[in-house]
């Protein structure tokens, strides 16, 4: 991965940008701060239905002030979570447990985007630290509630078992999957719908020259199984609901597609009905290594913003005037913090404070304030 370490500007005076409304589409979101995708592996009966856990998770950024929180990466079909820990929308049945986390956000004044996933070869692993037990590797075995996974082609992921290579006919199902969640999402309320194209995942994987070696049409038009997907998902929701996608703007592997090649990509996304672009970057191959620093995928997301393209920024993004500059520079469209979220669910209301000298409290917290 080639980076440049991000130098910003000292922001201007006057209103800040970061607490400025964002518009896409029909949804307008009350600031440009918002909760960036995490896995949690937190379904305890491997059901993929949200709990009481995810209530509280989740709400609990709407009213530390976050504009936009993105859930976990929620697979579309059984066989396309990461754990057997991961939440689902595969079934009407998962859809009143997302009800209650969409309208415990909404209450608390929120935004919230479902993101729609398939893990591809990088599923049915173990949940990691700390529920895994000690000395478990690889992937969970059938006997131990795995099951078997698919790819681009039969080659694994470092130590996980070796996917299927994925037919015409799998393919049709992935796509009718996340279109069927899509739907999903919009009777469970979600505001906009996010669909992963990164980090390795199934998307992603058919996207990079690296792990498409196919052979066939879905390696010569690599785009052709995150276009269908994104048309399916456009055809599913509101015309007024946002459609976001996360991509790996630079796929940190030798060979692999750079800024240049997802700024193209993001251009045509665009005029599928995409209303903004999560940069990410990585999480492809085994074994990649890099060293991040704060700020270290601004300047993907500016590559993208430059074809017109409105992006989200991550990243080690911690300060408030750090975001504040990133937005100010032209750089992103939207900040989202993840890490530093969890540390501190009321960051928003604390760049309020850094960058006005006061806040928009939930009034039942004024105390706080005093």
């Amino acid at each position: 991965m080639t980076v440049t370490e991000y130098a910003p500007t000292v922001p201007s005076l006057g209103h800040p940008r970061l607490l400025s409304p964002l518009r896409l589409r029909e949804l307008v979101l009350r600031n440009r701060i918002g909760v960036s995708p995490m896995c949690m592996y937190a379904v305890t009966d491997r059901s993929g239905r949200v709990d009481d856990w995810h209530v509280a998770h989740y709400a609990q950024f709407a009213l530390g002030g976050a504009g936009l929180i993105v859930t976990e990466a929620t697979a579309v079909v059984p066989e396309g979570r990461v754990t057997p820990q991961d939440a689902g929308l595969w079934s009407d049945e998962h859809i009143p447990a997302w009800r209650r986390v969409t309208d415990a956000v909404h209450r608390a004044g929120g935004a919230i985007a479902v993101q729609l996933a398939h893990a591809g070869r990088k599923g049915s692993k173990f949940a990691g630290p700390p529920i895994d037990q000690p000395g478990e590797r690889g992937s969970v075995p059938p006997a131990g509630g795995g099951w078997a996974t698919l790819g681009a082609t039969g080659e694994p992921f470092g130590r996980f078992a070796a996917p299927s290579r994925a037919s015409d006919d799998d393919l049709a199902r992935v796509v009718d999957g996340f279109a069927s969640a899509a739907r999903r999402a919009v009777e469970a309320g979600f505001d906009a719908v996010e669909l992963h194209g990164a980090h390795g995942y199934l998307l992603h994987e058919f996207l990079s020259p690296v792990t498409n070696t196919r052979g066939d049409r879905w390696m010569r038009e690599r785009s052709a199984l995150l276009r269908e997907t994104v048309d399916a998902v456009r055809a599913s929701v509101p015309s007024g609901m946002p459609l976001i996608v996360r991509l790996s703007v630079d796929d940190v592997a030798p060979g692999g597609s750079d800024a240049e090649a997802s700024a193209q990509l993001a251009e045509t996304l665009s005029h599928h009905g995409v209303d903004l672009i999560d940069c990410s970057s990585g999480g492809l191959v085994a074994g990649a290594e890099y060293a991040p620093f704060p700020g270290y995928q601004v300047p993907g997301a500016a590559t993208i913003r430059a074809r017109g393209v409105a992006t989200a920024a991550v990243g080690l993004i911690t300060d408030p005037s750090q975001a504040e500059a990133i937005l100010a520079d032209g750089h992103a469209d939207l900040i989202l913090l993840g890490r530093e979220m969890l540390r501190d669910p009321h960051w928003a209301r604390r760049a309020e404070l850094v960058l006005t000298g006061g806040a928009s409290i939930e009034p039942r917290y004024h105390r706080a304030y005093l």
